[in-house]
């Protein structure tokens, strides 16, 4: 759940730095599933901790950070403080790279709840992000779980920006949600 980030002096392909035992010149480097070694003069001393390495990606939208943490075995359903995941994050902030690589991940939890009870459709649909909504429940992610306040994601979406936005989310979780929906979505005497 922890890295620790060397600034990179000049510029070379391996990011994930540890140190090397044997000889304190060269470090032992990572990246993209391959391992090197690095003269230690290419990489400042001081070090800077990240919790979370993955949540940080995906929360700014960095794919090769992330792909790069994937390819590092970092755990995809980790829990931050709040009991986030990426994929929260990266639904919260709207990041639809981010989140059709998380949910390529075969392990990929989508209906984990955090503190509040909010699940990464929940916050999609409350941040009217339609296209990323319509990802999760293309994942089977569930419309039926109440967050803390006793929401769910359909309701969240009253808080949606976009109009077009809103609409989109409110009929995507509404369609998954009642299983009868051509029923009401038929009704003659609607416009």
């Amino acid at each position: 759940g922890q890295v620790k980030v060397f600034r990179a002096l000049f510029t070379f392909d391996p990011r994930t730095v540890r140190t090397f035992n044997s000889d304190s010149n060269w470090w032992k480097g990572t990246c993209r599933g391959r391992t090197g070694l690095i003269p230690s003069n290419y990489v400042a001393e001081q070090a800077e901790s990240i919790d979370n390495p993955m949540h940080e990606a995906a929360k700014r939208g960095n794919i090769s950070w992330l792909r790069e943490c994937l390819d590092n075995k970092v755990g995809i359903n980790g829990l931050d403080k709040a009991g986030n995941t990426a994929l929260y994050w990266a639904c919260h902030g709207g990041h639809k790279d981010v989140v059709e690589l998380l949910l390529s991940q075969p392990s990929v939890e989508v209906n984990q709840q955090n503190k509040l009870g909010d699940t990464p459709l929940h916050a999609a649909a409350w941040k009217g992000y339609s296209d990323i909504v319509e990802l999760l429940l293309n994942k089977n992610a569930r419309t039926d779980i109440r967050n803390n306040e006793n929401k769910l994601a359909l309701e969240m979406a009253t808080n949606a920006q976009s109009t077009l936005a809103y609409v989109t989310v409110i009929y995507l979780c509404f369609t998954r949600t009642h299983s009868n929906a051509e029923e009401y979505l038929d009704d003659e005497d609607s416009d």
